[in-house]
């Protein structure tokens, strides 16, 4: 399909219509020609022989005839070592070396090779002559950071392959030929370390999809023990503005227990996305003792930039995810936020004229989430290994209304679901996941039955704080007002956490476990007080010990300490623990 030309014959905003001589398929790349310059765009429409694109750059200058050229290929990214520790804009150019080329004023029509052409790489052969290869089977490896990149038979290459040539061990550029296959037909194909793959494509090189089971422990109490997330699942973090969505992200991009992070700003303000760049290369993994930028790839796309690009960009970090999926790799892609990115669609449907859906989204929205999510997932590889994508979306609605159609078309999809409250938020509770809106359908560190009976503590806390509200204090029984404040007691120490705090910030799944089953006795100890000033009192001296705990570093002396006095207090106050307690703690 090559050579195909067209010209423009209307321009509407970021779309354009054009006129083409030829033949011309859907999602394909196009350039137009716009004085010295060639702005990238996509097909996204065809009738007859006028078509739609979408331009992924500012279209100012664009006239009715300007010339379009089509170039066969569907929108792609390349793959290949080198992609770790880089920071793209959506359509996989490599910002960095971009401002160095132009300036930090970013120019339009300027495209530069997404992986390092002048880097050599250690390869060693895993293959050798007279070997049958397929699709995405292992020639070699060479070393990214911390991992053992695989240098994979490209994933379009359809049946079985016989090695005809293989190069020795040595140091290698991406562009430098490092086998040669044969086909059944006895023709050559030239393999190089990168290959490209289409973005709206999902990579189905994997012998079986599993079903997300384990946990992907985030550190984070309030989601590893009640809102769990699974390895390969899905999850989203809806909430208002200024709730924490972005500093949720960075802590589980930090602390999760992933190989690989891939962040997609897609449409956030440049501020929070600025902050992410400056602060990831200093932060040191503690996996790796290395820059935490090292294991990630950052997809920026802000607010500022065309909004075409967000659609892109969302596509491009769903497939690097899979790409090292394909390694044996456990990925986790955090995408923020899915609400602009479904803003974008909107715009671009109400241009194509389109019959709007609710609030003039367009009628495909659900569909298109869902085909988004459905890129996550658990599977085992040809050789055996397994390799995952776990995705986590933010969704920015409007005052926070949790009815509107993204987050509803977001909740239908996904496995665990943590609502972000602005009452939280505003009272400084963070994370502001609300303990009672929010749901997950993935087993996690704890066992079940003890977080069903820590959960029921927060509802019926919160249903006494409501008649509280209506006939005060003073109106309610001693015996529920215990209530109340052991649900308030599991919220304080337990769902709230310091993210800047050295120790509080992540905990380890086996501290809190430990931590859990001893707040368990507290809310399952029977506690006879005089009088409610006396329970408060008594109430907010044991939170505050167990703060100073939730500080102090695991099994130190301080820790130690603290919690012999904790034990003693409670034992202290106690008058036994009720059989359901018992049971559960046996």
């Amino acid at each position: 399909m090559k050579g195909t030309k067209g010209t423009v014959t209307a321009v509407n905003g970021n779309m354009v219509d054009v006129r083409f001589d030829g033949a011309v398929s859907m999602n394909e790349v196009c350039y137009v020609r716009v004085a010295d310059k060639r702005l990238k765009s996509e097909v996204i429409r065809i009738r007859g022989d006028v078509c739609q694109i979408q331009v992924f750059e500012i279209t100012k200058g664009i006239a009715v005839g300007d010339e379009v050229e089509f170039t066969g290929d569907m929108l792609a990214v390349e793959l290949g070592p080198g992609l770790l520790g880089q920071v793209y804009d959506g359509l996989q150019n490599p910002l960095p070396r971009l401002a160095q080329a132009t300036g930090h004023f970013l120019e339009r029509g300027v495209y530069l090779p997404p992986l390092p052409e002048d880097r050599r790489w250690d390869f060693t052969p895993s293959v050798s002559v007279g070997d049958r290869v397929a699709r995405s089977d292992a020639l070699g490896t060479v070393p990214e950071g911390a991992f053992s990149h695989r240098i994979m038979v490209p994933f379009g290459l359809l049946g079985t392959y016989a090695v005809s040539s293989i190069s020795p061990a040595g140091s290698y550029k991406v562009g430098d030929r490092i086998a040669e296959l044969e086909d059944s037909k006895g023709a050559k194909v030239p393999v190089t370390m990168s290959f490209t793959w289409p973005v709206k494509r999902a990579v189905d090189c994997y012998e079986e999809r599993l079903k997300p089971v384990d946990p992907m422990v985030t550190r984070v109490r309030l989601i590893d023990t009640f809102f769990p997330v699974a390895r390969g699942g899905t999850y989203c973090i809806p909430g208002p503005f200024g709730a924490g969505k972005t500093v949720l992200q960075q802590i589980t991009s930090r602390f999760a227990d992933v190989d690989v992070v891939i962040v997609a700003a897609c449409g956030e303000r440049a501020g929070e996305v600025v902050q992410t760049l400056k602060e990831f290369p200093e932060l040191v993994d503690e996996r790796t003792g290395r820059s935490l930028m090292e294991r990630t790839i950052i997809i920026c796309n802000t607010s500022s930039m065309p909004v075409a690009a967000r659609e892109a960009s969302v596509y491009t970090a769903v497939t690097l995810a899979e790409y090292y999926r394909q390694m044996g790799l456990h990925v986790l892609l955090l995408a923020d936020s899915t609400s602009r990115w479904a803003q974008a669609m909107r715009e671009m449907s109400g241009r194509l004229e389109e019959i709007p859906g609710e609030e003039a989204f367009p009628a495909y929205l659900e569909s298109t989430i869902a085909g988004f999510y459905e890129r996550a997932g658990i599977v085992r590889l040809k050789d055996g290994s397994l390799g995952s994508v776990t995705i986590g979306g933010t969704v920015s609605p409007a005052g926070g209304n949790f009815e509107e159609p993204v987050t509803q078309a977001t909740l239908k999809v996904v496995g665990a679901f943590h609502g972000l409250s602005r009452e939280r938020s505003d009272a400084r509770k963070f994370p502001a996941i609300h303990p009672l809106d929010s749901w997950s359908k993935y087993g996690g560190i704890m066992d079940a039955g003890k977080v069903a009976y820590a959960h029921g503590f927060m509802r019926r806390g919160s249903e006494v704080e409501q008649m509280m509200k209506v006939v005060g204090e003073e109106g309610t029984s001693i015996e529920d007002y215990v209530i109340y404040l052991k649900g308030d007691l599991v919220d304080s120490v337990y769902f709230q956490q310091n993210s800047f705090d050295e120790v509080d910030a992540a905990v380890k799944p086996e501290r809190q476990i430990y931590t859990f089953n001893k707040l368990l006795r507290v809310l399952g100890s029977r506690f006879s007080f005089p009088d409610k000033n006396e329970a408060r009192v008594w109430f907010n001296r044991l939170r505050q010990r167990f703060l100073d705990y939730n500080g102090s570093k695991w099994q130190d002396e301080r820790f130690v300490a603290l919690e012999k006095e904790i034990d003693g207090t409670v034992e202290k106050q106690s008058q036994g623990l009720e059989a359901a307690v018992e049971k559960l703690l046996a």
